[in-house]
């Protein structure tokens, strides 16, 4: 198995059995915006526009402020939107993992990690199609140990379901 510490790449593939977890290390843009009506979608047409695809994203929010969480491909062009866009912005390292959707997925990875005592500083995910994959960012303050955790545990089998979740499809009128 390859672990290979190097962002955006994949550290991590699944082995010749088929086990294994899929995770990179990845950018993270933690963006600092007014809370007014149009200025996401102001930043989402701009960040569209420069042919950049989010990841993932979560926002949060405040009276007068918002911060938006953001991994998207194209670091650099990121960048350039955001400083064409005046916003201030921090950046930071995260674990990205790539992970079934399933019920109990993403509660396996959490539980591993606190058996270590990995403390998990934040976290989102991105909402998977049925039966496909889904994106958990993670926020840790030691990665390679992280990392070594979940793929020392990897052979664990879920232990919540091993069922996809199903979702009815959207109908649209």
């Amino acid at each position: 198995m390859d672990l290979v510490l190097k962002q955006g790449r994949v550290l991590s593939k699944v082995n010749q059995t088929g086990k294994g977890l899929a995770m990179h290390l990845d950018t993270q843009f933690s963006i600092f915006m007014i809370n007014k009506p149009g200025v996401l979608a102001r930043i989402l047409n701009e960040l569209a526009n420069a042919k950049i695809n989010i990841v993932a994203m979560t926002m949060m929010d405040s009276m007068e402020h918002g911060v938006m969480r953001l991994v998207g491909t194209a670091k650099e062009r990121i960048r350039e939107v955001l400083n064409k866009l005046n916003l201030q912005y921090s950046e930071t390292d995260v674990l990205c993992l790539n992970l079934p959707n399933k019920a109990g997925a993403f509660a396996d990875v959490t539980e591993k990690l606190a058996k270590a005592h990995i403390n998990i500083a934040y976290a989102y995910c991105t909402a998977g199609a049925r039966g496909g994959r889904t994106t958990a960012v993670v926020k840790v303050a030691d990665v390679k140990k992280a990392m070594k955790v979940l793929q020392e545990h990897t052979d664990i089998p879920n232990t919540k379901t091993n069922n996809a979740v199903r979702r009815s499809p959207v109908r649209r009128k």
